[in-house]
């Protein structure tokens, strides 16, 4: 019985897994879309009426037209990094933003108490996050910590109370 309860249980992971990827992909398809849209109201408001002219391309040869094609690679990648970057503070099991930073650690007592890091929660108690705060050598990975039932814990701590 225990070998089939962990199997759903992997099958559960496995599930939230999925869906949180899944998110991101769809976050990214719409963003992609977006992109799309805009490259097409791009093109559609520079149109110009077709001469003998061998040149068909107005990048570089029209200054209005260059410059909105920077706006619009700079908005398609901060758009692309605001996706990704929105993804990392999202709960892997419901998906909703995690909340609540605290700042644990310090570099005093960093022996003591740990580097420091900035730990978010999820409203629901399905885990915590835990980012760290140094960028020594690059972007540190951040830890999810999955909790089994905060709800059940906090019942079990009320019983001991009383």
């Amino acid at each position: 019985m225990s070998a089939r309860r962990g199997t759903s249980d992997l099958e559960k992971e496995s599930n939230y897994c999925m869906r949180y990827w899944g998110f991101l992909v769809g976050k990214l398809i719409a963003a992609g879309m977006l992109i799309l849209v805009a490259w097409g109201a791009l093109r559609w408001g520079f149109a110009r009426p077709v001469y003998f002219d061998t040149r068909s391309d107005l990048f570089a040869h029209d200054l209005g037209y260059t410059l909105a094609t920077m706006a619009l690679s700079l908005f398609c990648f901060g758009l692309l990094y605001a996706a990704i970057w929105d993804q990392k503070y999202r709960c892997r099991t419901c998906l909703r933003r995690l909340r609540m930073p605290v700042q644990t650690g310090s570099w005093p007592n960093m022996f003591l108490i740990g580097r420091p890091r900035i730990e978010y929660i999820c409203a629901y108690g399905h885990g915590t996050l835990r980012v760290p705060e140094e960028q020594i050598s690059g972007s540190g990975t951040p830890d999810w910590h999955a909790h089994e039932d905060i709800w059940k814990e906090l019942e079990a701590l009320e019983e001991l109370k009383k």
